[in-house]
């Protein structure tokens, strides 16, 4: 297992998220008029991601993050992803977490599955801190704490050799390998089988370097060629052209890593779709993709009807329910205390048996009560999570 695996991880996680709830908060209100509802403004929207941008990519956790250390687990990364999500003005309950961690992490198992080589791990990874860089592009100053972590990983990350990349390729999809849960914009693509496993292209670039299959070549003793053979590959390949920019800004040349929510079709993910600009970043088509809003009414249905109550002389924040639990939760948010009326509530109802979500948030609520964790999310990133405490 590498040791330098949870950077690129929790970066590459981060940007999938907020791709998600950049383009939730994007989404228009159609909620019923006749019911009193607030709605995310364009102020609330840059807020949320200026918080959660800032603290991801801050100096402090980086230096933390960029420390050798053993990959986390699951349960151990989405507490990490949750305490980033939450120093914005949003608040998501477990169930809802769980949902976006599953869509999440799916994202990034599917970029990891069809990146044609290890060092287009990075690629991947730039591509996500690109997109991130336009979402908050009128910030100069978060512009500049995004450059700078990319300097980081480029000081960090380019000496590996190719056998140090390729085992932290291995070591995430170790990481992923029983996570088979099904998303509906893959499943409607037919890039995902109902069974929630990928299906791999047969066709597209070959990796920078490599010759594109369907030809035997025999050498003699002496070293010298002989004869060639040709078979049929099973699928139509081309030669890679570029080997893609690790600059600040660049071609990446995949598209693998890129916000799958705007862009034309997350087909274009694949290694056979490169960006055709030259040494520009990529700009992101603001249109919603209307394949991926179908995966988006699951997760919003996430943030879709949102009660917004501001009060006078109060800094709002905003509470995020995924997946309604019940009613009882709701109700009992008037009498929790004067910090639960400075919250808005959000309910998202994402599935349809709410009486076992219920049932289920209940028993896990007990096990944390008692404190029954596993040793794995005690002994790993208490540093990281007493870290991100104090920003």
């Amino acid at each position: 297992m590498s040791q330098r695996t949870l950077p690129l991880l929790i970066i590459n996680l981060g940007g999938e998220m907020i791709y998600i709830l950049d383009q939730r908060l994007r989404a228009p209100d159609e909620s019923d008029e006749k019911t009193q509802r607030g709605c995310w403004t364009e102020d609330d929207r840059k807020r949320v991601m200026n918080d959660i941008v800032s603290t991801m990519f801050s100096k402090v956790f980086l230096e933390e993050l960029l420390r050798p250390q053993d990959l986390y687990s699951h349960r151990a990364l989405r507490t990490v992803l949750t305490r980033i999500a939450h120093t914005s003005i949003m608040r998501l309950n477990p169930a809802s977490m769980d949902k976006l961690y599953d869509l999440m992490t799916m994202a990034f198992k599917y970029q990891l599955v069809l990146c044609p080589r290890p060092q287009d791990l990075l690629l991947i990874t730039f591509n996500h801190t690109d997109a991130i860089k336009e979402l908050v592009k009128d910030n100069p100053s978060l512009v500049n704490q995004i450059n700078e972590a990319q300097r980081l990983l480029i000081e960090v990350y380019t000496p590996l050799s190719d056998g140090e990349l390729q085992l932290i390729r291995h070591t995430l999809l170790l990481l992923f390998q029983d996570m088979q849960i099904r998303v509906s914009i893959f499943l409607k693509e037919k890039i995902q089988n109902p069974n929630g496993h990928f299906v791999l292209q047969t066709s597209g670039p070959v990796p920078y370097g490599f010759q594109v299959p369907g030809l035997i070549r025999l050498f003699n003793a002496k070293g010298r060629e002989v004869t060639r053979t040709r078979f049929p590959s099973g699928g139509s390949y081309t030669s890679a052209l570029n080997p893609g920019s690790l600059d600040l800004y660049g071609d990446r040349v995949t598209l693998l890593g890129t916000n799958m929510y705007s862009t034309p079709s997350p087909e274009d993910m694949n290694p056979s779709s490169t960006n055709t600009s030259r040494g520009k970043p990529k700009q992101a088509d603001s249109t919603p993709n209307p394949l991926a809003t179908e995966e988006l009414n699951l997760l919003a249905k996430l943030m879709g009807g949102m009660e917004v109550q501001k009060l006078s002389n109060v800094d709002a924040a905003f509470r995020v329910n995924l997946l309604a639990l019940n009613q009882e939760e709701e109700s009992s948010g008037t009498s929790e205390g004067t910090d639960q009326h400075s919250s808005a509530v959000i309910n998202i109802q994402a599935t349809q048996d709410e009486l076992a979500s219920t049932e289920l948030a209940r028993i896990a609520e007990e096990f944390d009560e008692e404190g029954n964790q596993t040793e794995e999310l005690g002994n790993k990133g208490d540093d990281l999570l007493a870290m991100m405490d104090e920003l």
